[in-house]
């Protein structure tokens, strides 16, 4: 009769417990968190036929992202601020006295494919221009943004949220701004209302706003209330910090035509404004006005921040945005953060990567 070798035999057994707990934690692992990733960018006015098609881009703007292209593809959601109207109707334009400083913007709704074809998923139609064409301006943009399949949102009493689903996860988006016909900045108690709401019903909520004063001398968050041409643009601090207090998960920031500094409050990212992105032909381009980020921050599942990369880009007439080898951004933002947020607890990278301190 032979034996058999119980100490091999335990060995090999033991041996093979171990590696398929092992391979059990790992594969648990690897499925269990899913990271999420969101890129935000700041205004875009693709080119206006009012008050002339002179202020149009050539080939129809087809060049206009090019450069960039890829890297707003490269995100489960992409985001931006449409800074204006786009639809072919007439409606009834805003007056101004001098045709020639009339800032009005209607882009043809053709100009939806540059958004499709770029990535863009969701878009904010809260701020000053939304109503350049009154409520048939308003009517028709949203018609072609919803025919083009990109959610949209920022219009009291009627278009005040979207929900929508990318690679498994439902996104609910907001967006606020100080103006007339939009859901109000300066409301904090429904801004949260409409946060908590979306919060119940989705993993990951996103909030736009357009806030806070204009130009290069309104690049710093004064966590006050900022008054600019005589009007109240809302204290952003404080209402970035409501809403994130309400179940926000992450917060852009639009409206001043300058960036602004980037914070990190109770675990969700926020950035103070992105800047002008794409503003074709009417918008001045000069000194900080001229350079922009492309951010995409990283999330869990639940929209806890991970980490983040900044691309820096610069905008010049008649140009779209290019990427900026000399990350003037990037430079700028590190400033803006270690003098408006020194305790923030995020760190910034020379070449733009964001991290937690």
């Amino acid at each position: 009769m032979v034996l058999p070798n119980l100490k091999k035999d335990f060995r090999y057994g033991s041996l093979f417990f171990i590696l398929f707990f092992v391979f059990k934690t790992l594969h648990v692992a690897a499925q269990g968190g899913k990271t999420v990733s969101i890129i935000g960018v700041g205004d875009m006015m693709l080119g206006t036929n009012y008050p002339s098609k002179s202020y149009l881009p050539p080939n129809g703007g087809s060049d206009l992202l090019a450069e960039v292209r890829e890297i707003l593809l490269d995100a489960d959601v992409t985001f931006g601020n449409l800074e204006g109207t786009m639809f072919d109707g007439e409606g009834s334009p805003k007056t101004c006295k001098d045709e020639a400083n009339c800032y009005v913007f209607r882009t043809p709704a053709s100009y939806i494919r540059h958004f499709s074809d770029n990535g863009f998923d969701v878009l904010s139609i809260a701020n000053n221009h939304s109503g350049d064409f009154g409520p048939a301006g308003r009517k028709g943009t949203k018609a072609v943004l919803k025919n083009a399949g990109i959610a949209y949102a920022g219009l009291e009493g009627t278009d005040e949220t979207a929900i929508f689903e990318r690679n498994g996860v439902k996104f609910g988006f907001c967006a606020f701004a100080p103006n007339s016909g939009t859901c109000d900045l300066r409301d904090i108690a429904g801004a949260k209302s409409i946060v908590a709401s979306l919060a119940k019903q989705c993993d990951i909520v996103i909030v736009s706003f357009h806030g806070g004063g204009e130009g290069a001398d309104h690049q710093h968050v004064t966590k006050e209330k900022e008054i600019f041409l005589g009007e109240d643009r809302g204290n952003v601090n404080k209402f970035a910090h409501a809403v994130v207090d309400a179940g926000a998960d992450v917060v852009f920031g639009n409206g001043p035509h300058v960036t602004r500094a980037v914070e990190l409050y109770n675990d969700r990212f926020i950035a103070y404004s992105l800047g002008n992105f794409c503003t074709y032909g009417r918008f001045s381009l000069s000194g900080p006005a001229g350079i922009a980020p492309i951010v995409k921050v990283f999330t869990d599942e639940n929209g806890a921040f991970l980490k983040g990369e900044i691309t820096a880009i610069y905008q010049q007439k008649p140009h779209g945005p290019k990427i900026d080898p000399e990350k003037r951004v990037i430079k700028k933002i590190r400033e803006l953060m270690a003098a408006d947020f020194p305790n923030s607890g995020l760190e910034i990278s020379s070449n733009g990567l964001i991290s937690k301190r």
